[in-house]
């Protein structure tokens, strides 16, 4: 059970908040993210930290997931309400860097949302075949290293002879462009 912060997020302003997040070291800052409460200052204090480097994308998708993403996905951005409109610009953000590649992949580290993740990926998929399609799609080539033994297909039985790809290219490819053949989830050169 994790520890109460000392740390009273509901009676400190913003700065202050801010101040103590960099005051922490990076494991406590992504817990601290995680566990942040989307009632009060998401746009100033999780707008900024989710800007900075070293988030992991992890980290990344556990905040997004804590801001119910849901409650907003299909409403067109004029119809959100006032009081909501920085929660979904915070999401926004997140969505664009978690597709950029802007967040980083730990090797080992599972994502503390998993089931979240892949319900939201399911959807996603979903939608594609309905034709539809929300605000936020998350990008599946770049969570595709982190989901290779969870929710990726089975890997192709005629490739077990072949080796497999590296690390550092599940982690590049996404920046370096490489595409994802989407039967058998092998790796290959775009035409």
């Amino acid at each position: 059970m994790p520890h109460a912060s000392p740390f009273d997020w509901s009676a400190s302003p913003v700065a202050q908040q801010i101040e103590y997040l960099r005051s922490l070291s990076p494991e406590a800052f992504h817990r601290a993210l995680v566990a942040y409460d989307w009632a009060l200052a998401p746009e100033p204090v999780l707008g900024w930290a989710m800007a900075q480097r070293g988030i992991d994308l992890c980290t990344a998708l556990g905040v997004f997931f804590n801001g119910d993403p849901g409650r907003f996905n299909y409403m067109p951005k004029a119809h959100v309400p006032e009081a909501y409109r920085g929660v979904a610009r915070v999401l926004d953000n997140i969505c664009l860097r978690v597709n950029s590649g802007f967040y980083l992949i730990y090797p080992g580290k599972t994502p503390c949302c998993q089931a979240r993740l892949s319900a939201w990926l399911g959807f996603q998929q979903a939608d594609r075949a309905e034709g539809r399609r929300g605000r936020w799609m998350l990008d599946e080539r770049i969570l595709a290293p982190m989901l290779e033994d969870d929710l990726r297909l089975p890997r192709d039985p005629s490739a077990k002879d072949k080796p497999r790809q590296s690390l550092w290219r599940d982690l590049l490819s996404p920046i370096i462009g490489l595409g994802v053949d989407r039967d058998v989830l092998k790796y290959k050169e775009p035409r």
